[in-house]
């Protein structure tokens, strides 16, 4: 018999070892990919078992424990997809990392849901289509529709890195669905032009706001002579006009209504202003020693007011966008006789806690992609620019929660992203005081500096002109695709269960 050569064996068994450990990599790999959906799974089972706690002795426990599903399904996706743009800017600002980030939205995103949702709840589940025009049952299954279609298209635009609006999806998915089941008349069409134009106004108002911010920023801070000193005066009243408007929502929205005068509820948040400003003061002076008078020393200033508006937009979007998944789930609950009374889209706790943490569990297993895009790659962000990009979305948002609007928190928050990239493009070519302070810090000065061609000035640019036409695109398509979406699936519902 021929003997075999040590050195090719040698080489074989090599080759054999390779193959074993590519193919090792390539599992560990894999499970990895899966370790996120199949953590989703098991809280849908979850949400699944905690309605059936509630629901498993009535008649309509089956119909119920299935939207409970949808409910955590539809919540997973709006973590995943517009979650991203309540911290998006701090961590493309760089103020926190992205683990720190996905905590402080988990847990005020829990509080807000919980605490101040049940308006905007009300809004999606019994004011958009007329729930006394709808028979009881079919009321359910429209709801079923719009939370399966809703939750496809946010699942398949975060699968696309499009951030688009979770409130579009839902409203859009509730509208076509009720068309499809029982045509135009019942849609409250007042209600959808108040929603409407509060979509077309929001976004606006948050940019508005956020360039104003940036400006005061600008102007009270960035180009004075002594930045720092400027900082440790303004910082503070900053953070205190943050702390005293929260304060003032929260009376408006926890204490019963009309228990509380105006100027009671103005007072208590100048009140809880000055105690912040008293307390936050110290910590900022002591931040501020040994600083050099540079732009990049402000990073670390505002820091702390930075993650504040964060964890206030958290809060704030826990408030208004969690009834994009509890919203028809309430419907169905109170359609299925198992609301133990009160009023029809009075949201049981249980229901809201779904949604909560739903909402939570999504951001923290599927968020941080969508996190880089809103905060990295459509304007660069430093902690100045994200504190006002976070700050005029979280009042916006919590204004409009208020007033039981469910607005798209995605439209505002990119809204204000584009707000002060554009604004930042302005002011760099036209604000005097910029040029006064270059002015006198340069060395050396040029007046007649050639102008620029218009590649020059397109590459200039401060904001990314594709991710503003590629979202505006996602906004326009969203509220139709989920309508005819949303039709579609209750026709399919109707053939197979009706």
């Amino acid at each position: 018999m021929p003997q075999r050569n040590p050195v090719l064996t040698k080489r074989t068994l090599d080759k054999d070892l390779d193959k074993v450990t590519h193919v090792e990599d390539a599992a560990k790999y894999v499970a990895r990919r899966l370790v996120a959906p199949g953590l989703g799974l098991i809280f849908l089972g979850l949400a699944m078992l905690f309605a059936g706690v509630y629901v498993f002795d009535r008649s309509g426990a089956v119909l119920v424990v299935a939207a409970a599903a949808l409910a955590a399904y539809m919540a997973l996706n709006i973590g995943a997809n517009d979650v991203t743009n309540n911290v998006g800017a701090a961590v493309g600002a760089r103020a926190i990392t992205m683990k720190q980030a996905l905590i402080v939205a988990a847990i005020f995103e829990v509080l807000g849901a919980t605490i101040a949702g049940g308006e905007v709840v009300k809004t999606i589940s019994s004011s958009i289509v007329d729930t006394v025009q709808v028979p009881q049952a079919t009321l359910g299954w429209i709801m079923m529709a719009a939370l399966t279609a809703a939750a496809l298209w946010i699942n398949l635009a975060t699968w696309m890195n499009a951030p688009v609006s979770t409130t579009h999806a839902i409203v859009g998915a509730v509208i076509g669905a009720g068309i499809g089941a029982v045509g135009f008349e019942p849609v409250n069409w007042r209600v959808m032009l108040e929603i409407t134009v509060s979509w077309m106004t929001s976004p606006l108002f948050g940019g508005l706001i956020a360039a104003g911010l940036l400006y005061l920023v600008k102007t009270l801070i960035v180009y004075r002579e002594d930045k720092i000193a400027a900082a440790r005066r303004w910082v503070p009243v900053m953070i205190a006009a943050m702390a005293g408007g929260f304060m003032a929502y929260m009376m408006l929205q926890l204490a019963p209504e009309g228990r509380y005068p105006a100027l009671t509820i103005l007072l208590v948040g100048i009140g809880t202003g000055l105690v912040s400003w008293l307390a936050v003061r110290p910590l900022i002076l002591r931040q501020a020693e040994n600083l050099e008078n540079r732009n990049s020393s402000l990073r670390t200033l505002f820091h702390f007011p930075l993650v504040g508006s964060a964890a206030l937009l958290s809060f704030a979007h826990g408030a208004n966008d969690v009834s994009n998944a509890v919203g028809p789930l309430s419907a169905i609950v109170h359609s299925a006789g198992i609301a133990n009374g009160g009023a029809v889209g009075q949201p049981p706790l249980w229901v809201m806690l779904i949604g909560a943490f739903g909402i939570s569990v999504g951001l923290l297993l599927f968020g941080p992609r969508l996190i880089r895009l809103v905060g990295e790659e459509i304007t660069k962000l430093n902690p100045t620019r994200a504190y006002c990009v976070a700050l005029s979305t979280a009042f916006t948002v919590i204004a409009a929660s208020w007033l039981g609007l469910p607005v798209s928190t995605t439209h505002i928050a990119v809204g204000s992203v584009f707000g002060v990239g554009f604004f930042r493009e302005w002011y760099t070519r036209h604000s005097k005081r910029r040029i006064e302070f270059i002015r006198r810090k340069a060395e050396t000065w040029e007046i007649d500096e050639p102008e620029p061609n218009v590649h020059e000035v397109r590459r200039r640019y401060l904001v990314r002109r594709s991710h503003f036409m590629t979202i505006l695109g996602a906004w326009i398509i969203t509220v139709p695709v989920s309508a005819a979406l949303a039709a579609l699936i209750y026709w399919a519902m109707f053939a197979l269960f009706i």
